[in-house]
C-alpha cells in the first residue's frame, strides 16, 4: 500500500521543480559555491542534482566537522553564557547611530557602531579563546563514523551525508554528487559505498595529525 503522505511529498518536490529552474552545469550538477583557493583539508559543501524529475540536495560534511563540532560544544560547556554586559552591547539603544547626509538639512542612518566592550567582555573571550586553543590541542575521546540521512522535502529529496571524503574543488563536489546518485538509482545503503568506510573512525589520532594542515589552512585564509 502506497504511503498518502510520502506520495504528495514527492508530487509537490516535481511540481516545486517544474515551476524553479535550477542552475546546473554542463553535468546537469548544480553547484552552489565557488572554489577560489585550494586547501588541504574540507569541512562541509552541498550540491544538488535532478533524479526522475525532482530536486536531489546533498549536504556533506567530513567527519572532522563534527569532531569540530564536538570541540565547539566543549568549550562552550566548560566557559559558559557570555556575560549580560556583552548583550547590552549589541543592544540599537546602546549603539552610537552612524549618519550620511542628504541634502542641505537632511541626514540618514547607515549603521551602528557597537558600544565600547566592557572588561568583563574581554576576559569572557580571553577564557573563551584559551580554552578553545587548549580543547584544539589536547582533542577530544570521541569518535565519529560514516552517516546518512534521508528526508523527503517540500521542495527535494534531502541527503544528510557523513563520509570521509576531500572536497576542495568543483570537480570533487561534482564526484561527489555522481556518486550519491548511483547510489539512490541502485537503491544501496551507506555499507555498500565503499570498503574504505567499513569500520572506519575519525577521532583524537585523526585530528591530531591534521593540526599541522589546519594551521597551514588557517595562515593562507588570513593572508587571502
Amino acid at each position: 500500500m502506497k504511503n498518502i503522505n510520502q506520495e504528495s511529498k514527492r508530487r509537490r518536490v516535481r511540481q516545486y521543480h517544474r515551476n524553479n529552474p535550477w542552475r546546473l552545469n554542463a553535468e546537469g550538477i548544480f553547484v552552489p559555491h565557488a572554489y577560489p583557493k585550494r586547501r588541504e583539508l574540507s569541512w562541509w559543501d552541498d550540491v544538488g542534482f535532478i533524479l526522475n524529475g525532482r530536486r536531489v540536495m546533498v549536504w556533506w560534511v567530513h567527519p572532522r566537522m563534527k569532531y569540530a563540532d564536538a570541540i565547539e560544544d566543549a568549550v562552550w560547556a566548560e566557559v559558559g553564557e557570555p556575560p549580560k554586559s556583552f548583550s547590552g552591547s549589541l543592544d540599537p539603544d546602546s549603539c552610537t547611530k552612524l549618519y550620511k547626509r542628504q541634502g542641505r538639512s537632511r541626514r540618514k542612518v547607515v549603521g551602528y557602531k557597537a558600544a565600547p566592550q566592557t572588561a568583563e567582555t574581554t576576559d569572557f573571550f580571553n577564557r573563551l579563546n584559551a580554552v578553545q586553543r587548549r580543547i584544539e590541542t589536547e582533542g577530544l575521546d570521541l569518535v565519529v563514523r560514516p552517516s546518512m540521512s534521508v528526508r523527503t522535502l517540500d521542495w527535494c529529496l534531502g541527503i544528510e551525508l557523513c563520509v570521509p571524503c576531500e572536497v576542495l574543488s568543483e570537480a570533487d563536489v561534482v564526484s561527489l554528487a555522481h556518486t550519491v546518485r548511483q547510489m539512490l538509482k541502485g537503491g544501496r545503503s551507506l555499507a555498500l559505498l565503499g570498503e574504505f568506510l567499513v569500520g572506519y573512525q575519525y577521532g583524537k589520532a585523526e585530528w591530531l595529525a591534521e593540526a599541522t594542515a589546519r594551521q597551514r589552512d588557517r595562515d593562507d585564509a588570513e593572508h587571502q
